[in-house]
């Protein structure tokens, strides 16, 4: 059971998302004055291991990688299932959504979500171009500092699977830092 943390700023600098990926180190920034509710959550998912073997799902060539379903996207546990991978999230309550005006441009974080804007939990999306056409309908709450070359290097799926991709890459661990 993930236990919930102190909001993210409560510490000294600025939470920084670090997962390391086989292709190299992502550096992302949260952004807690645009989304406070956003980044405590990745930041409680995070220290308490739960993206640690988390597949990379869905991943569109020129839009997105999508990650963070630590429910069935979770290599090595009992609920891991790549057909699902996606429609999951965690045992917390879902998010209302934080919409503000950073554009969602290359190496933007966004908060995935189904149809209800309300419904941010656990999943989460690195962008590869510019996507300002989700401006205002997905909710900021972070940008990558360094590595979206390991981005970039990350498995792709097919359009015609919508990005779902049959050999995923995988989060091995992530963690916080304050800068």
């Amino acid at each position: 059971m993930v236990s919930l943390a102190a909001p993210a700023f409560a510490q000294d600098g600025t939470p920084h998302l670090i997962l390391t990926l086989e292709s190299g180190t992502v550096d992302i920034e949260l952004l807690p004055e645009l989304a406070p509710k956003h980044v405590e959550r990745v930041v409680t998912l995070a220290e308490s291991g739960e993206y640690d073997n988390v597949v990379f799902h869905r991943v569109i060539e020129g839009f997105m990688a999508q990650t963070g379903d630590v429910e069935f996207g979770k290599e090595n546990t009992p609920n891991f299932d790549l057909q699902r991978a996606g429609m999951g999230g965690s045992k917390l309550p879902d998010v209302e959504a934080e919409f503000n005006s950073e554009s969602f441009q290359r190496g933007i974080l966004g908060a995935a979500r189904s149809q209800n804007p309300n419904s941010f939990n656990s999943q989460f999306f690195i962008t590869y171009a510019d996507a300002s056409f989700l401006d205002g309908q997905y909710t900021v709450f972070g940008k990558v500092a360094s590595g979206m070359e390991a981005v970039d290097a990350l498995e792709k799926g097919p359009q015609s699977a919508n990005g779902a991709v049959a050999n995923p890459d995988k989060i091995i661990k992530a963690t916080i830092e304050y800068k």
